[in-house]
């Protein structure tokens, strides 16, 4: 099974993939970093930061745009992946293995996952 048969998206370019462990890990859709184009800069969050669903948590700049990144659902971070503040441009080659933001732990309830779409869904509402 791929990775992109297990994750949620939002309709702002977010994934959300439940994690074996009840946690939660979130990035960017692939679509978003085609948007974006090369990413030169990214902003993540300090690890125990709270977030409730559609707060913004983290920045992104490419050569076309800035964009900020906002929260699928609530949660506490957990861990971030520092390496892509350092090489940003990892976004580009691979959003899902290495190019994961953040992982929380949910302080919502499932309901916040409603409005979420599979990512066959997502991919036929941004195409």
């Amino acid at each position: 099974m791929s990775i992109t048969e297990k994750i949620l998206c939002t309709k702002t370019h977010e994934y959300i993939l439940k994690n074996d462990d009840d946690t939660y890990t979130i990035g960017l859709t692939d679509y978003a970093v085609e948007q974006l184009g090369d990413i030169v800069f990214l902003e993540l969050p300090e690890i125990g930061t709270t977030f409730s669903k559609g707060d913004s948590f983290a920045a992104v700049e490419s050569v076309k745009a800035a964009s900020e990144i906002y929260m699928p659902i609530s949660g506490e971070i957990i861990d971030v992946n520092t390496a892509l503040v350092e090489t940003p441009e990892t976004l580009n080659e691979d959003v899902y293995e290495k190019g994961w933001l953040v992982k929380i732990k949910s302080t919502g309830d499932s309901s916040e996952q409603d409005d979420l779409l599979e990512y066959e869904d997502y991919k036929e509402e941004v195409e």
